[in-house]
């Protein structure tokens, strides 16, 4: 299996899904939390990676058949993946921490409430496991309903850590709020610029369009 090629360092909601989007049609195949609710992950090794830091994890078998990872569980573990893909360049989306968190909380933040009993045993996995590990537990603490700002001030500093570790040779910042196209992503990747626009998709109308059949696809058939 080849190892990560570019790793997505920015959480849901900043452009993640257009990401993917872009980086498939520039011939990466891209891991992203629609793959998880499609029943292709292991939701249980993430789980056991976020409770087990100490140990080594077998990102391989966990990124097995992808070059590119953007999005949840992907962000929560950014620390440890670049450690074990070297080569790997990494992207930061950057948001307003106020639209992005008003962003979140009109659309994926519902994930988060559905009684797990409507999915079956993979479904509550994976539900189990986002909850545990996004932004470490806001959504099961129930941190991120009752304190926007700490919530907020989270977001902000995971994205200056970002900025600060991960060694600039190897990071694009991009920000949502000033619009992204193909060119910095292509000349950071060493990428020829499609012909086709830069994809500009899932925004909260549309997902919110979406999440009965994501739920759906995690109720038992």
């Amino acid at each position: 299996m080849a190892p990560l090629e570019v790793i997505g360092a920015a959480y849901s909601r900043t452009g993640t899904d257009s990401l993917r989007t872009a980086l498939n049609m520039l011939g990466y195949k891209t891991h992203h939390m629609r793959a998880m609710f499609e029943g292709n992950g292991h939701p249980e090794l993430f789980a056991q990676a976020y409770d087990n830091p100490e140990k080594p994890a077998d990102w391989d078998r966990m990124y097995e058949g992808w070059e590119a990872a953007v999005d949840c569980p992907t962000v929560c573990f950014i620390r440890p993946l670049i450690a074990a893909y070297p080569d790997a360049k990494v992207i930061l989306i950057e948001r307003d921490a106020d639209s992005w968190y008003d962003s979140v909380k009109n659309s994926i933040y519902k994930l988060s409430t559905v009684d797990e009993e409507e999915y079956d045993d993979y479904g509550r996995c994976l539900q189990r496991m986002t909850k545990k590990i996004w932004m470490d537990g806001v959504f099961e603490n129930g941190e991120f309903i009752a304190n926007p700002d700490a919530v907020k001030a989270k977001y902000k500093a995971h994205n200056a850590w970002v900025k600060e570790y991960v060694p600039q040779e190897r990071l694009l910042t991009l920000n949502l709020n000033e619009g992204i196209g193909w060119e910095k992503i292509c000349e950071f990747l060493g990428k020829p610029v499609p012909d086709e626009p830069y994809p500009r998709i899932n925004s909260t109308t549309q997902l919110n369009e979406e999440l009965p059949q994501l739920i759906d696809q995690l109720k038992p058939q």
